[in-house]
């Protein structure tokens, strides 16, 4: 996976992301495309000979303090990877890429949310310095907790 590329998502390629997570089923499809659209999320896709293997993104505005303090915390969303292709360095990439990215734009913070099951996950982002546990709780979706890297 050495000749891949990182680029900033231009929404007319948007459905291309269907490469690498089912956008017909998923309820966040439209919601993600008006934020994308609006500048609230900014989404950088990982390519291999032009094809979607795997996304990213950060927010800038969650409506949630834990989530994003303009200025200061920014959030990351959506980190994504086509099954064949996980467990290959894919998301670790991505989030070294991101989290440097983020630094470069100022903030001094960056949360995430994961689920309590998505052991994966877990292990990735406290490895790359996600480390603080700001909410440990559940919503409608399940357990999950509210991780943040202060830079």
């Amino acid at each position: 996976m050495s000749d891949y590329v990182i680029e900033k998502l231009n929404i007319s390629e948007y459905e291309e992301c269907n490469n690498i997570w089912n956008m017909s089923a998923d309820p966040y499809t439209e919601p993600f495309r008006k934020e994308i659209e609006t500048g609230n999320r900014v989404v950088y896709v990982y390519k291999v000979d032009g094809e979607f293997l795997g996304e990213i993104a950060y927010v800038l505005d969650m409506n949630d303090s834990d989530y994003t303090i303009p200025n200061q915390r920014i959030y990351i969303s959506r980190l994504i990877v086509k099954p064949e292709y996980r467990n290959k360095g894919i998301g670790g990439i991505l989030v070294d890429f991101m989290i440097e990215e983020i630094r470069k734009m100022g903030y001094k913070e960056i949360s995430i949310g994961v689920d309590k099951d998505n052991t994966a996950a877990l292990h990735l982002y406290r490895k790359k310095g996600f480390t603080n546990v700001i909410f440990d709780g559940a919503d409608e979706y399940g357990e999950y907790y509210k991780l943040l890297k202060i830079f």
